[in-house]
């Protein structure tokens, strides 16, 4: 049998107790001898020895935790350490110079544009936003439509006033409404990185309100519109009082101002319905207020269909703003309508070859690519070439998009330099208008088409296209708009800024009657305000970002008052070149919004043609 020795050793016990007491003492001595010879490990010596006193460990009592006062003195000691190596590195990047990285400046057309914009402030009719920062303007005509007895329209205040004078002419401010809201649709990321897109939507609403005003926008069915609020004929000697016969400031103004009323206004009312429809869909995001414009869009464009006839015919508009036709307005309106509601009727309307022939979309003629307030045609073709490019409707509209398209794709080819369609100065500005006065109001539209085009068909993913066996690249197309746009603001033979208040040298007596006369507190009668129309000094107001007519056929400009062909702005003028500046303003790699001007359109599911007629022998 076998033990466990205490002392590391086999102990050996036997059953039979033979040995001596003498011989167990002996035994017991060699052993303690044995045990003492080694050195003991210190688990035999605390069986031999008991427990011993072990040191006492040190705390921190932190209040919601106990920790040892070692791993204490380490934690704030590292803790310590980073904050000042956090600080120090703090102070060599404060003190070490480092280049900033500044916004690039912003280029002229981003400037231009911001001028352009506060023309449309210096015309505003009415009572004037606390906002409006022209400062020698103020309220004005106040009594539109009340001072009328003849007219059931009776609250006619606000909109803009046409140009130099006084007087609201619905058809050119509607055109000047629907460029402007198509700008935003379709450059509404460039406005905003220009800090003007809350400033044209406050510009295009000023205008809305007012055309809501010139009809019972309530109704489903109307019969008449307020065409025009005041008067200028000044034929066969007529003395009366008037916007043009009399050149005072908007504010002192106190004859009468008649309201004009049409019955039969196809042209007039399909514009409106276009300028309606396109802003419907600028203030999508205020839905009442959208629907609210649909609704008058809807019944402006019914209006237009059922009544026939052009506004100008039997009344003074003819002098000034003569419609040549209705055809361009029906396809004109009934795309934007489309546009603006889904409704395939408008879109059957406007792919309609026949009245695409009456409006001259297949014939040419002297201004056949011309955009301006009087003719549509070229700017609904582009509208409708978009559709397919971008959605490729099919049949049954997919032959007179096509015709539509290769139409624009012509009116591009007649844009540049090496085709002969239109002729252009020494200093290289295209006469769209043949040499005629006020050249500037055309070339703007055409620039703000070429790059819109150019635009699409990068947004297609499309290089180009052709003119005949050549084909061109779409920065051919943006190279125009950029040379007609450079002229305007200043690379011209005269280096003349033909917007006022961009670069330093302008116009200084531009036709204007609010610019002209100081705001000096004292009011000035009919006549007494010729003094400063026939003055050599230049206007006492700088109406800033107003773009004059423009010079003549020879680059030729005269700075003087008195001569409108060369120095009165217009609404329409402006806002052809508010759009062409922001469609070329800002990064080119910024394109066009492809899918706002879509969003109300359902999805395309084509119709299949008919089948073909049956064979027979």
């Amino acid at each position: 049998m076998y033990g466990r020795d205490p002392w590391g050793g086999p102990l050996e016990i036997h059953t039979a107790d033979s040995a001596t007491d003498d011989d167990r003492s002996r035994n017991l001595q060699d052993f303690d001898r044995a045990a003492m010879s080694r050195s003991l490990d210190e688990t035999q010596q605390s069986w031999l020895l008991g427990p011993t006193e072990q040191k006492k460990k040190k705390y921190v009592d932190l209040g919601c935790i106990i920790v040892s006062r070692k791993i204490f003195k380490w934690t704030v000691g590292c803790i310590i350490a980073a904050a000042l190596l956090a600080g120090f590195i703090t102070m060599i990047v404060k003190l070490v110079p480092r280049h900033k990285h500044h916004n690039p400046p912003p280029d002229n057309y981003t400037l231009a544009l911001r001028k352009a914009l506060m023309f449309f402030n210096a015309q505003k009719s009415g009572k004037l936003p606390k906002h409006n920062n022209v400062s020698w303007r103020g309220n004005s005509c106040l009594q539109d439509g009340k001072s009328d007895d003849s007219t059931m329209f009776k609250n006619l205040v606000g909109g803009y006033y046409d140009a130099g004078d006084a007087i609201k002419f619905n058809f050119p401010q509607s055109f000047a409404l629907t460029m402007l809201s198509w700008s935003v649709i379709e450059y509404s990321a460039k406005y905003e990185a220009a800090g003007e897109l809350a400033h044209v939507k406050d510009t295009i609403k000023w205008g809305t309100d007012y055309l809501l005003k010139t009809f019972n926008s309530s109704a489903d069915t109307i019969d008449r519109i307020a065409a025009q609020v005041g008067k200028g004929d000044t034929s066969g000697g007529a003395t009366d009082p008037n916007d043009h016969y009399c050149w005072v400031r908007p504010e002192d103004i106190d004859y009468a101002r008649p309201v004009t009323e049409c019955h039969g206004c196809s042209d007039l009312a399909a514009e409106m319905a276009a300028a309606l429809a396109s802003a419907s869909i600028v203030f999508k995001d205020n839905k009442a207020y959208s629907q609210k414009l649909v609704h008058g869009a809807r019944t402006l464009f019914k209006f237009s269909r059922d009544q026939r006839g052009r506004y100008s015919v039997g009344n003074e508009a003819e002098n000034f703003y003569n419609s040549t036709g209705y055809w361009d307005e029906f396809i004109w309106g009934a795309a934007w309508l489309y546009y603006a509601t889904g409704n395939s009727s408008y879109l059957q309307l406007a792919t309609t070859p026949g009245i695409a022939k009456h409006a001259g979309a297949f014939w040419g003629g002297p201004d056949y690519g011309v955009l301006s307030w009087d003719n549509k045609l070229t700017g609904a073709q582009v509208l409708l070439s978009r559709m397919r490019l971008f959605l490729s409707p099919g049949y049954p509209y997919e032959e007179i998009l096509r015709t539509f398209h290769n139409q624009t794709s012509i009116i591009m080819c007649s844009y540049l330099p090496i085709f002969t369609s239109f002729n252009r100065t020494k200093g290289g500005l295209i006469q769209l208008n043949h040499g005629r006065p006020q050249p500037l109001q055309y070339v703007v539209n055409a620039a703000f088409l070429a790059t819109l085009f150019s635009d699409y068909l990068a947004a297609a993913d499309t290089p180009g296209w052709y003119c005949g066996p050549n084909f061109y690249s779409t920065d051919v197309l943006r190279k125009f708009a950029e040379t007609q746009i450079d002229y305007i603001l200043g690379k011209n033979p005269r280096k003349m800024s033909y917007v006022v208040g961009f670069g330093n040298h302008y116009p200084k007596h531009v036709h204007h009657r609010g610019a002209s006369i100081p705001k000096n507190k004292v009011k000035y009668n009919c006549k007494g305000g010729w003094k400063y129309r026939d003055s050599s000094k230049a206007n006492p107001n700088t109406i800033v970002g107003a773009m004059v007519a423009g010079p003549d056929k020879h680059d030729g400009f005269r700075d003087v008052r008195s001569n409108y062909n060369y120095t009165e702005p217009t609404l329409a003028g402006n806002a052809g070149l508010v759009a062409a500046l922001v469609a070329l303003s800002g990064d080119r790699d910024v394109g066009i919004d492809k899918n706002t001007l879509f969003s109300a359109v359902p999805p395309m599911f084509p119709t299949p043609p008919p089948p073909p007629a049956p064979w027979k022998p």
